[in-house]
């Protein structure tokens, strides 16, 4: 019988994560009693140190935020395609046999939150945005978008970095100004990676009847773009979405139990959010 009985969220800042709530409920749902999951601030100076003291007979695994997603890489014994072709890790799993290995579960969360809505294929999307995140959506839509993904960016270096992505992914990629984000609402669908208030200027500009709005945020919620779509009529996601499907499938990975008991998961976030 393993061991193993712990996990954690690291990230800087931390104090903000929703994790514990997930996962802790995760582990009651599935009645593992003895297991824990805490966070703990660091940055990427502070992580090779933590993990080297870590002891793995208990440890099962990690969730990694910003800025650790990277950094994390160059300590782990085997990384899966999904994280090498995003450059990201957000998921660490310490194996029975002493391996570290990691993963990237945003991107199955994307396309597991838009098929839990019956979003399962489109013919062309949009992503706003150019970061981490919008790596990830890339990604997602590489599996689900049979036509191009048009990605908004601020700047040309972005541009050339998306389009790269692209390449690697299989996916036709075109640029546009950040300045037209607004015109990705004609697409069936637009993943909105950005922060809190950056697209609040695409509300007016909105088309009459915009596709499908998948907004990774979470708090506040909705954002300002969210509430218009909805208002019209669109079909839309939030943060949340993406912040359970994803821990559910760190869940699994963690426990070795599956499915993940993502009604659980889900009822504990609402219910963290409401109290913020």
């Amino acid at each position: 019988m393993t061991t193993k009985h712990r996990a954690a969220v690291l990230g800087s800042p931390i104090a903000h994560s929703l994790s514990p709530d997930l996962h802790r409920a995760a582990f009651a749902a599935l009645g593992l009693d003895g297991w824990r999951y805490d966070r703990f601030e660091l940055d990427e100076a502070a992580l090779p140190g933590f993990v080297a003291g870590l002891d793995e007979a208990q440890w099962a695994g990690l969730s990694l935020t910003m800025p650790l997603k990277r950094a994390v890489i160059p300590l782990l014994d085997e990384v899966s395609a999904t994280a090498r072709a995003v450059d990201a890790v957000n998921t660490v799993v310490f194996t029975a046999d002493g391996r570290r290995t990691g993963d990237n579960t945003d991107v199955r969360g994307l396309v597991n939150a838009l098929r839990e809505r019956g979003i399962t294929e489109v013919p062309g999307a949009a992503v706003l945005g150019a970061g981490a995140t919008a790596s990830s959506a890339l990604a997602a839509l590489a599996q689900i978008c049979t036509g191009e993904v048009t990605v908004y960016v601020r700047s040309a270096e972005r541009a050339r970095e998306m389009a790269e992505l692209g390449e690697r992914l299989g996916v036709v990629v075109r640029t546009a100004d950040w300045e037209h984000g607004a015109q990705a609402l004609a697409q069936p669908l637009t993943v909105s990676t950005t922060p809190v208030g950056s697209t609040d200027g695409f509300v007016a500009a909105l088309p009459a009847e915009p596709g499908a709005l998948f907004d990774v945020l979470y708090h506040p919620w909705p954002t300002a773009l969210a509430a218009e779509c909805a208002g019209r009529g669109a079909t839309v996601l939030g943060g949340l979405d993406l912040l359970v499907h994803q821990a559910v499938l760190q869940s699994e990975a963690f426990t070795g139990r599956t499915p993940g008991p993502l009604a659980a998961m889900r009822e504990a976030g609402e219910k963290a959010l409401s109290g913020r």
